[in-house]
C-alpha cells in the first residue's frame, strides 16, 4: 500500500507540475502579447511627444527671437519731419521707469533698418524702481554698419540736492558730462576727450549736447551725447560708433542725436 501511495502521489505531483508549467507558459504568452500590443502605443506616444515638445518650445521662444531680429521700420511709423527715418516714442509699457513715472516719455528718430536690443534686468532698473540710487539703461538700438544708441537715466540726487532741478541748475555742460561721462564711454571719462559742447532749447526744456572722441571707450571711438533733467531724473541720450561706422554714417548719427527730446 505504501508503494502504491507513493506512485500515486508522484503522478499527482507530476500532473500538478505540468499544469503549473502550462499555466505559466500561457500566462507568458498573454503577457508577451499584451506587451507587444503596448509597444506600438508607447512608440506612438513617444513620437508624438518628440514632435510636440519642440513645437511648444518654439511657441515660447518665437516672440523673444522675433523681438530681437525685427527691424524697427516694420512696426514704427515714419518720422513726419523726415520719412527716411522712423519715430520711436517711448510708452509706459516700454520700460520699468516709464511705468513707475520716474522718467518722462522721450522720443527720437532711427533709420528703419535698426533693431532694438534686449537689456539685462540688472541694468534696466527694474529691481529698484521708483527709487533707484544708481543710473540705469532705458532702451538700446543698434545697426551693425552704422552704430548704436541708448537712453541712460540717472537719479537727480546723484548730481544735485535741489529737487526738480533743471539741467542749468546742476551746472555748466562740462560739470554735467564729468559726472555722466562714464555712462557715455562705458568705462572711464577724460575731459580731454570732449571736443565740443553746445546748449539747445526746445520749448521750456534745455539740453546740453556733446561731441566726444573716445579712443579707449567700450562704446566706440566716437560718441555724441545729449543730456537734460526733468522731475527727479537726468536723462542722457548717447549715440556711439566705431571709426568705420563714423566714417560712413556721421550725418545719420548726428540727425539721430538732434531728434532726441522729452
Amino acid at each position: 500500500m505504501a508503494t502504491a501511495s507513493l506512485v500515486l502521489t508522484s503522478k499527482v505531483f507530476s500532473v500538478s507540475s505540468k499544469c503549473s508549467a502550462l499555466i505559466k507558459a500561457r500566462t507568458g504568452v498573454v503577457v508577451a502579447s499584451a506587451q507587444q500590443q503596448q509597444q506600438p502605443r508607447r512608440r506612438e506616444l513617444l513620437l508624438k511627444s518628440a514632435v510636440a515638445i519642440p513645437a511648444i518650445l518654439q511657441l515660447k521662444e518665437a516672440p523673444i527671437s522675433e523681438a530681437r531680429e525685427v527691424e524697427v521700420g516694420s512696426y514704427l511709423p515714419p518720422s513726419l519731419s523726415d520719412p527716411s527715418f522712423v519715430l520711436f516714442k517711448a510708452k509706459p509699457s516700454d520700460t520699468p521707469a516709464l511705468r513707475a513715472g520716474n522718467v518722462q516719455p522721450y522720443q527720437f528718430v532711427l533709420p528703419p533698418n535698426w533693431k532694438q536690443l534686449r537689456i539685462a534686468n540688472i541694468l534696466s532698473g527694474n529691481y529698484c524702481q521708483p527709487k533707484c540710487a544708481e543710473p540705469w539703461i532705458e532702451v538700446k538700438f543698434e545697426n551693425e554698419k552704422q552704430g548704436k544708441v541708448q537712453v541712460v537715466a540717472s537719479p537727480l540726487i546723484r548730481l544735485t540736492n535741489k529737487p526738480n532741478a533743471t539741467i542749468e541748475d546742476i551746472g555748466e555742460p562740462e560739470k554735467v558730462i564729468a559726472s555722466l561721462g562714464p555712462f557715455v564711454t562705458g568705462n572711464s571719462y577724460d575731459s580731454d576727450e570732449l571736443l565740443k559742447t553746445s546748449i539747445e532749447k526746445i520749448g521750456d526744456q534745455t539740453y546740453y549736447k556733446y561731441v566726444l572722441e573716445t579712443p579707449f571707450a567700450l562704446t566706440g571711438s566716437h560718441n555724441l551725447a545729449k543730456a537734460t533733467a526733468k522731475g527727479n531724473t537726468v536723462v542722457l541720450f548717447v549715440v556711439s560708433a566705431t571709426e568705420k561706422q563714423w566714417q560712413s554714417s556721421q550725418k545719420t548719427l548726428e540727425a539721430i542725436l538732434d531728434s532726441f527730446q522729452l
